[in-house]
């Protein structure tokens, strides 16, 4: 098995669960926050639909410096939950495509991450998506999740049961 087929057998699960959990983001609390400190639900939402485009950027740049990055910045104006499942849809087939089609040497390849002269990371980009897009994107989702419940919203079960629904494997 290579390497894109093993990131794409965890890829799917993730786009999945944070498909099923985007899917309740309520469409008139865009605004809302649990904390002054905390990111607002619809920034949040939004944020979690587009973050499979920073896996594009992982396996289709030669690395990234976030001071200076020549990529498209995110829009994270959330407008709706349709719309906002539209971007998810968009971004993870991009992401799906660009991991498909490298090669296990090119997954290899260190990939420089930095803000200015400050180096993040400059490990191999397999493990740079492992990081900087699948544990990002995990965290985000569970974040949202935590949303939901405090709105009163039904948390899906992506791991193992939630206290509303039962787990079963898809």
């Amino acid at each position: 098995m290579t390497i894109a087929e093993i990131l794409l057998q965890d890829f799917d699960v993730e786009i999945s669960n944070t498909l099923r959990t985007l899917e309740r983001v309520p469409d008139d609390k865009p605004d809302w926050a649990p904390h002054e400190k905390s990111m607002k639900l619809g920034k949040l939402a939004m944020h979690c639909a587009s973050l499979p485009l920073f896996g594009v950027y992982i396996v289709e740049d030669e690395g990234m410096d976030m001071a200076n990055s020549t990529r498209p910045q995110t829009s994270l104006v959330f407008e709706s939950r349709e719309l906002c499942l539209e971007c998810l849809d968009e971004s993870s087939a991009k992401c799906r495509a660009a991991i498909a089609s490298a090669s296990d040497e090119h997954l290899e390849k260190l990939w420089p991450f930095s803000f200015g002269e400050h180096m993040i990371s400059n490990v191999a980009r397999s493990m740079t998506f492992r990081m900087m897009c699948f544990n990002h994107l995990i965290h985000h989702t569970a974040q949202l999740g935590v949303y939901l419940r405090l709105n009163g919203i039904p948390v899906p079960a992506l791991y193992g049961p939630s206290a509303d629904e039962q787990w079963s494997p898809k």
